[in-house]
This record gives C-alpha cells, sequence and structure tokens, in this order.
C-alpha cells in the first residue's frame, strides 16, 4: 500500500470518528440503557379492552383492581425489551415529564391472528374443572383457550386473546432513576410483581486466584496450575427473601436468569439472597411442655432441681390424692 493511500484510509476513519462524535454530541434526552419511572395505560386500538395500566383508578374503572398486583408506576430500562420496543423508541429522546402516545401494531404486539392455531381436541386431555367455554387451558404443553366444548371434543384457540388486535400505549415519563438500589427494586418488582428489601455493600472476599509462572521457570505443559488466595473487593446485593417472594412462581423458576439480569444492568459483582427465620418468643417446639418435652428422665430432675422443687414430695402428694 502505498503512503498516499495509507493518508486517504487515516482520513477515511477520521470522518467516520467525526461522524460518531456528532451524533453523539446530538444524541439528547433519553437514550437506550436509561432507567426511567413510567406509567402508562394501555387499549385495543378499538378502545373496548384494557391490555395493561399502571393507573389504580383506571384498574378500579376497569374492574381490574381486585387483582393480585399493584398499581402504580414502574421502573424500566430502555433498550432492553421490557416494554414494547415501539413504545421504547417513543420514549427515547424524551425528558422526564414528558408525555406521549403510541400505536403498535398487531404484529409488533400479540401477533397477527392465525385460524391454523385453532384445534380440536379430545376433552380427555383438558382437566374436568375447566371444560367450559373461556378457560385457560395447557394442551400439550401449549397455552390457549376453550372457544367451544360439545361431547367428548373441545375447540381450543391457541391464538393469544389480544391476536391481531392494535395496542395504543398513552404515556407519562415520571422521572430517570439514577440511584441503583432504586434501580433493583423497580427490576424485581417488574420480573416478580413485588418489591423486596435490599440494599448494596462491599465486601471484602477471600478468593482463590491463579498463580502467574515464573517467566524464567522451565514450562512443564503438563503442571497442575497453582492457585493463591487473594482478598478482593465484591460489590454486593442483598436482599430478604420474604415467604412471598421464595414461593413466587417466577422466582422459583427462573431466579439465576433474573439474578444475572440485575447483576448485568445494576453493575455489582454478585447477589446473595437472605432468608430470615424469626423466633418463637419463648414458645418452645410445639408439642413441648413448657419447653421441656423430650427430654431424658435426669434432664428433668436438673430442671425440678433449678426450681427448688422436691420430686419426692411430688410423688407423695400424687399417691395420697389417688387414695
Amino acid at each position: 500500500m502505498t503512503e498516499e493511500q495509507e493518508a486517504e484510509l487515516d482520513e477515511q476513519a477520521d470522518d467516520v470518528e467525526a461522524e460518531a462524535d456528532e451524533d453523539a454530541a446530538e444524541a439528547e434526552g433519553l437514550q437506550d440503557g436509561d432507567f426511567v419511572e413510567l406509567e402508562y395505560t394501555a387499549y385495543t386500538a378499538d378502545g373496548d379492552q384494557l391490555v395493561d395500566t399502571t393507573d389504580p383508578e383506571v384498574a378500579e374503572e376497569e374492574g381490574v383492581a381486585d387483582q393480585n398486583q399493584e398499581f402504580k408506576p414502574r421502573t424500566i430500562v430502555l433498550g432492553e425489551s421490557h416494554i414494547f420496543e415501539g413504545v421504547e423508541e417513543a420514549i427515547v429522546g424524551s425528558e422526564a415529564g414528558d408525555t406521549g402516545s403510541v400505536t403498535i401494531d398487531a404484529e409488533d404486539a400479540f401477533g397477527e391472528y392465525d385460524p391454523d392455531n385453532v384445534q380440536t381436541v379430545s376433552a380427555e386431555k383438558i382437566d374436568e374443572d375447566d371444560r367450559y367455554p373461556g378457560a385457560n387451558v395447557q394442551v400439550d404443553g401449549q397455552q390457549g383457550y376453550i372457544s367451544t366444548i360439545i361431547g367428548g371434543r373441545a375447540r381450543v384457540d391457541f391464538n393469544h386473546p389480544l391476536a391481531g388486535e392494535d395496542v395504543e400505549y398513552e404515556f407519562e415519563v415520571l422521572d430517570v432513576v439514577d440511584d441503583r438500589e432504586q434501580q433493583a427494586a423497580g427490576l424485581f418488582e417488574m420480573y416478580l410483581g413485588l418489591e423486596p428489601e435490599l440494599w448494596i455493600e462491599t465486601d471484602d472476599v477471600e478468593e482463590e486466584v491463579p498463580v502467574e509462572p515464573d517467566e524464567d521457570a522451565d514450562e512443564d505443559e503438563d503442571a497442575e496450575p497453582e492457585f493463591e488466595t487473594e482478598v478482593v473487593e465484591k460489590e454486593t446485593l442483598y436482599l430478604e427473601a420474604t415467604p412471598q417472594m421464595t414461593m413466587n412462581q417466577q422466582w422459583m423458576m427462573g431466579k439465576q436468569q433474573i439474578g444475572q439480569d440485575i447483576i448485568d444492568q445494576i453493575g455489582v459483582d454478585r447477589v446473595i439472597v437472605q432468608e430470615v427465620i424469626d423466633g418463637m418468643g419463648g414458645m418452645g417446639m410445639p408439642g413441648m411442655m413448657g419447653g421441656m418435652g423430650g427430654m431424658g428422665g435426669g434432664d428433668i430432675e436438673e430442671a425440678l432441681e433449678d426450681a427448688d422443687v422436691d420430686a419426692d414430695e411430688i410423688v407423695d402428694e400424687l399417691e395420697g390424692a389417688e387414695e
């Protein structure tokens, strides 16, 4: 390559870098990767059916307020598909306090309606309690709902209930969430529908690290690698596991994936889940009398001596009562 060609390539590279810097400078407002607190309500485009909302008043009006969830603003990460891509695109470039409206086409929402996804199956494949029109059922690993059932045959629609529907979102960006503990709490609430108590600390942790081989020593390909203990700092997200969280199906099935996502999004080194078992206030274990049940005879005698009670006197009193 001639010097003239090298110079031309360098000039092109400089132009590309300058354009990238210019684009970065022009990028204003919220961008992918930002945590935002969002309030929104979504209906089907014809306005007939509520799809989702964070507004408790809307939930009350639509008769869904008694569902096992809390209706309040949600924290999401832009660019992570925590909400439909079209909504994210509408938010990018905006600022806290901005409002907007966007319609998501059926194809990008819950998919187009596919008649081939409606199948006739034997009613024997469906639990007896679910053999009625409208029941949500699972057949051969597929989730669907019964459209009709006659005799021993059921017509099951495996399309999403909102398939074929355009969805209209109205949203307001309430705030940008910068506090990492609030970010983590928002993510847990989005995944699990509950917000655990959590905090971030930096811990000194002993860790086994490989020892770099001596450059002057002869290398032995078969030699076992050597390790040494080293104290390193690890930023740890601690959270307290409540009974509700421990029994949460999403957590039981996907805790590893949820934890890894939290680590990646928040930027901590690890997540530690703590389970707290409260004491019983000195009541003793069930089935014990005064906390002494199950003790050997010698232990009972020692307990009586500590209480300054004569065991022989008790026996004499009991025998006298029987007479």
